[in-house]
């Protein structure tokens, strides 16, 4: 079979920075308070000019000019997103043609809410494998906001706009693991974005923080096992960025000490299925890593869904 790897990674933040002390206006609420719970210290909103499929393309333009890759050499779009406002055409085919895609790439969406990402990259590697697609724009794109309640204070201090893309192409090395994914349905509603309760975000946070203090290490080890290496060899970790406080603790708790972990949920807030790609890229301009070294990224949301795997790190990493 053919093997994948990634090329590059891009990101996109709108211009709006929140912080804590902003929300301390709308909400009952308090910056310690906030920062204690979560480890959110601001965020990015999104203006009226700024949407899911603006974004992405954004995302995916960083991604390609980072990896001085041309669009033109992509044969498949996937976007990771549970916040289109637009439910046809597709937000994939939407970005193909904003980057001028007029060879006719193979465009999809992935909706499984905030594990969105590390899924849609399954697809992608994939497909490159089985010959179905040569290089693939993997894009996590997300406007929170859109879909917040403003009023309530334990969803609206979490959530945030942004995007993030990979550049992935077909290699004859596998830089990127078989996926370990699966769903906890019984925890079906803890995360969820449904007409009842006014399209607004919601989540059962106890339920989700319970289930990631006694099932995600555990899992998180199985997807490194999968990729055929040890905790030890790791050389970063990105979660889903949720949670502070769940992000910190997995590196002691699967082995994993000497990884470095990315914690841009501290400014960027809850982006959903662009978080991982997003923090990730973020990452890797602060603090390049050797290419090829080993990343686990891994995802949990609404579904209960989670997925991971482990990729290289990509030889591009910045625009200089």
């Amino acid at each position: 079979m053919i093997g994948s790897r990634v090329v590059s990674l891009g990101h996109f933040q709108p211009a709006r920075v929140v912080p804590n002390s902003e929300l301390e206006q709308l909400v009952e609420t308090t910056d310690e308070w906030i920062s204690r719970r979560v480890g959110i210290r601001e965020r990015r909103w999104a203006g009226p000019e700024d949407t899911v499929v603006t974004m992405a393309t954004a995302a995916a333009k960083d991604a390609l000019a980072v990896g001085r890759w041309d669009a033109a050499d992509v044969d498949l779009v996937l976007v990771a997103t549970c916040t289109n406002a637009v439910r046809s055409p597709n937000t994939a085919a939407a970005v193909a043609h904003a980057l001028g895609m007029e060879h006719r790439p193979a465009t999809l969406d992935v909706n499984v809410a905030c594990s969105g990402f590390p899924h849609a990259l399954a697809l992608a590697q994939q497909a490159i494998a089985v010959g179905s697609a040569r290089t693939a724009l993997v894009i996590g794109s997300e406007k929170l906001t859109d879909f917040t309640d403003f009023t309530d204070r334990t969803t609206c201090v979490l959530t945030a706009d942004g995007a993030g893309a990979m550049l992935v192409t077909a290699s004859e090395e596998q830089q990127i693991s078989p996926v370990l994914w699966g769903s906890v349905p019984e925890l079906g509603q803890a995360v969820r974005i449904n007409p009842e309760e006014g399209d607004k975000f919601a989540q059962d946070g106890r339920a989700v923080f319970r289930w990631t203090t006694f099932e995600l290490p555990t899992i998180a080890q199985q997807v490194v096992e999968r990729a055929g290496i040890a905790p030890s060899d790791l050389a970063a970790i990105v979660l889903h960025q949720a949670n502070l406080r769940i992000i910190e603790p997995l590196a002691a708790k699967i082995g994993a000490e000497q990884a470095v972990v990315a914690t841009d949920v501290t400014e960027s807030g809850n982006t959903s299925a662009a978080s991982i790609p997003l923090a990730l890229s973020k990452l890797l301009r602060q603090s390049p890593l050797p290419p090829g070294a080993p990343v686990l990224l891994f995802a949990f949301g609404g579904g209960l869904a989670y997925a991971g795997q482990v990729v290289g790190a990509p030889e591009h990493q910045s625009l200089s």
